[in-house]
């Protein structure tokens, strides 16, 4: 299968993307690990996205598309792929319309995991990161240290980051809103998108976006 996973941040999609991918077995493709791996080879693009992101700037269209288009062109992606964090906008969406139609190929599915603002705000900002090395997360609602401000495994003082502010968050969620959340309709109107709930457990959401691959494969 060919999906594209999307939804706002605290979604869950990393961990959804993760476990779908093995249940599917289909490399799971990202933006970050794509930025990631391009800057660490020093390829041509990478050092271009190195330039946009030590600016500060978001990485350019057209880069994140050559390396999407690069990466779904691999062996291990030819039966299939999940694709996160690409396309983030609708230009980058219908870019990837166009190399699809280069390929023959077409997508199968956009999954359009929903959970309301409220609950993004409460899993982002309830974030609690050990100062240590080590790095132990914990959250102040679904996984509280023993003693508040104190990690349970090392003992080191706990903090939230700059990023997991509630100013923060709800700046990335108008972000999510103005770029991204169109790609849904867009989607839609090609009969693509399928949205499910990813409030519950994890095993509960995986399992809800697995029946809903799998109405879509069977053209419910």
């Amino acid at each position: 299968m060919r999906i594209v996973l999307v939804g706002p941040p605290g979604a869950g999609k990393g961990t959804q993307a993760t476990r779908l991918a093995g249940k599917l077995s289909i490399p799971h493709i990202s933006t970050g690990d794509l930025f990631r791996a391009n800057i660490s080879r020093q390829t041509e693009l990478g050092k271009l996205a190195k330039v946009s992101m030590d600016a500060g700037n978001l990485v350019p269209d057209e880069l994140t598309i050559a390396m999407a288009k690069d990466r779904m062109q691999q062996p291990d992606a030819e039966d299939g792929f999940l694709l996160d964090g690409f396309p983030r906008n609708v230009s980058q969406a219908e870019a990837l319309d166009e190399l699809l139609m280069t390929e023959a190929i077409k997508l199968d599915a956009v999954l359009d995991l929903e959970v309301p603002e409220g609950e993004v705000i409460k899993r982002i900002a309830g974030r609690r990161i050990c100062r240590s090395r080590s790095a132990h997360v914990f959250h102040v609602s679904y996984s509280p240290p023993k003693k508040q401000g104190v990690c349970d495994v090392c003992g080191g003082e706990l903090y939230q980051r700059d990023d997991d502010s509630e100013e923060t968050v709800r700046k990335r969620l108008e972000v999510y809103h103005t770029q991204t959340e169109p790609i849904i309709e867009y989607y839609k109107t090609q009969g693509l998108a399928v949205t499910i709930s990813s409030l519950g457990p994890v095993d509960e959401v995986t399992r809800r976006a697995l029946d809903a691959l799998e109405r879509e494969d069977d053209g419910e």
